[in-house]
């Protein structure tokens, strides 16, 4: 029982741990969500305010070191590359706003008005590291730059990557990227949805629906058209990547062996083959059904049929009917049969502004008849219906085995005018240019450091250089766990309670560990000495076997101790006292024998 009770309590110990850091963990979650709302309200008479405010604050006491600074350096391309954008030069000379206008909706929204800056981010972390941020929400934007030099597939993989914060959250909108084709009519003025792109690759939310799109045009080789081919979902839940407000990297990588992978903050969420992981399948079909063959009129596709030889048999009523009245049924004592289930309302009055030749002859409205409710019934009573066991319903015949089943018609198999097999869709439409074409519900999302290029080494040390300087600046200004625990507690005064008891139960359990073995061998004790009649011999032997268990333990301290003492002493001398100590065990243990055997004696003659 002692030791259930130690499992009940560790197990105490862990529910509130647990409990404790998911109430912390929780908070940290949170907590940025009204730090930025209360950031984008402030206004020059609240800068103001803190101004004159300065002296005050400053005899408020000191809050905990703040976390060392990470100096920020714009990230240098190296090695071979075909576009890199840092933004740290502050404008845009390099990039081109759409001035064009979007087709086929409504001409006050139709024009690609949204704005763009280059600034910092919000939360100031990271000083000096300035990106593209999309101002507007509810708007259209698109916003476009050429590439060094055109991209081709040929034996290098694509390596495209580039980072987002949505610093306001997110609730529908999308952050993704375009490679723009190569065309020779390509005007990034006229940058438009329409515009030919090779790949469309990035983040997207509406609602609850979480993507991360990798969107390639493949190019029908008989043809000549092109089809948007879909990568499919990833496996990983993405919902973190939108809601935590921190600065993400989107990476995607197109080897010439048709193999890809995208990965979020250098971790891989999704891969897979172009040949067989893309929605509609690169290659269609060998073989179609035949679009001009028709089942033949005399087909029959009936597996079963009703036996033409069967006879319905003589004794078959079909006019019986399915329920007759109980024959058996008697009526209850106390039925009023002249007692009606519903009587006229005698308190009803007709109302003052009733019209008989409009409304016609008024009439109290009905109310349950005051005496039905403790009578059996009311009306006319009638024989209760129970079903009738010569019913047997319309005859059928029954099913069998159609000797003429021809099995389900399906039009024969032709070889597929269209059909062609690419295997390499990796040698995609060449592009020479990237583009953010996007509508937003939500403002100030944040992008940076796009770069592109066929080298894996390349595109790791770009990221390393500029989203890896972002995480580090992150992580060095996330508070604490004890710091964290004082915030959520501000906040929640309940925590406090969490706080003590967290400590408090295990101060409990020390408690009771270290006192339960003591409080049992001296309740042994008291129960040794009471005068009262006992119950059992069984009960009486626990109660000796705990009273010399608690003898033994007191007895082999002090014999440690002179032993330790003794250790310098002659060979003689420790002989003699072990002979005593021997001869003192055996006058002890004859003792306890002849208490045992008087005990027994008196609980028999009691």
């Amino acid at each position: 029982m002692e030791l259930k009770v130690r499992y009940v309590l560790l197990l105490a110990v862990g529910l509130w741990s647990t409990l404790l850091l998911t109430t912390v963990t929780a908070h940290q979650e949170e907590e940025d969500e009204p730090i930025m709302e209360m950031g984008g309200d402030m206004d020059v008479e609240d800068e103001m305010e803190e101004l004159l405010d300065g002296e005050v604050e400053a005899d408020t006491p000191p809050g905990p070191p703040s976390a060392p600074k990470v100096t920020y350096k714009a990230p240098e391309p190296m090695g071979e590359h075909f576009f890199a954008e840092s933004f740290d030069m502050g404008t845009l000379d390099s990039w081109v706003l759409s001035k064009a206008k979007k087709e086929d909706i409504d001409e006050d929204i139709a024009k690609y008005d949204g704005k763009w800056e280059v600034e910092d981010m919000k939360d100031g972390k990271l000083p000096g590291d300035k990106g593209l941020v999309l101002k507007s929400r509810a708007k259209h934007h698109a916003i476009s730059a050429q590439l060094l030099r055109p991209f081709i597939f040929d034996t290098k993989p694509l390596i495209v990557q580039y980072e987002v914060n949505f610093q306001q959250g997110i609730d529908c909108g999308g952050a993704y990227v375009k490679l723009l084709s190569q065309t020779p009519d390509l005007n990034l003025d006229e940058f438009v949805d329409k515009t030919p792109y090779t790949i469309m690759f990035g983040p997207d939310k509406c609602g609850e629906d979480y993507k991360l799109h990798f969107i390639f045009r493949h190019k029908n080789p008989k043809t000549g058209e092109y089809e948007e081919k879909h990568a499919k979902k990833p496996d990983a839940d993405l919902r973190t990547y939108y809601t935590d407000k921190k600065t993400h990297l989107y990476t995607l990588v197109v080897n010439p062996d048709n193999s890809f992978e995208v990965l979020v903050d250098q971790t891989v969420v999704n891969s897979g083959n172009l040949l067989t992981d893309m929605t509609p399948p690169i290659n269609p079909a060998a073989e179609i059904e035949d679009p001009d063959d028709h089942k033949p009129e005399d087909w029959d596709e009936r597996p079963k049929i009703q036996d033409p030889d069967a006879v319905k048999p003589e004794d078959w009523d079909e006019d019986a009917p399915k329920q007759i009245p109980d024959e058996d049924a008697v009526k209850p004592d106390g039925w009023l049969d002249d007692e009606s289930e519903y009587t006229s309302d005698p308190d009803a009055v007709k109302p003052e502004d009733w019209d008989e030749d409009m409304d016609g002859e008024w009439e109290a409205p009905q109310v349950p008849n005051a005496l039905c409710e403790t009578a059996p019934g009311c009306g006319a009573w009638q024989r209760p219906m129970i079903d009738n066991p010569s019913y047997k319903g319309k005859w059928k015949a029954p099913m069998i085995d159609n000797p003429n089943y021809q099995g389900v018609w399906k039009p024969r198999k032709i070889a597929n005018p269209a059909f062609f097999e690419d295997l390499h869709p990796f040698r995609m439409t060449p592009f020479n240019a990237v583009g953010l074409e996007l509508w937003s519900m939500s403002s100030d999302i944040f992008f940076d450091n796009f770069f592109i290029t066929n080298e894996r080494h390349t595109a790791d040390r770009w990221a390393n250089d500029g989203w890896g300087l972002k995480k580090a600046a992150e992580g060095a200004a996330e508070p604490g766990l004890v710091n964290q625990m004082m915030t959520a507690a501000d906040e929640r005064p309940w925590l406090w309670v969490v706080y003590v008891l967290t400590v408090a139960v295990p101060l409990v359990l020390i408690i009771v560990f270290c006192c339960t073995g003591k409080k049992t061998a001296a309740a042994a004790a008291d129960y040794k000495k009471t005068d009262e009649p006992q119950p059992d011999v069984k009960e009486e032997e626990v109660v000796e076997k705990a009273e010399a268990d608690q003898v033994k333990e007191e007895k082999s301290q002090p014999a440690a101790a002179e032993k330790n003492s003794d250790a310098e002493d002659s060979p003689a001398e420790k002989e003699e006292v072990n002979e005593e100590e021997e001869e003192e065990e055996e006058e002890e243990e004859e003792e306890e024998d002849d208490e045992e055997e008087e005990v027994t004696e008196e609980v028999r003659g009691q």
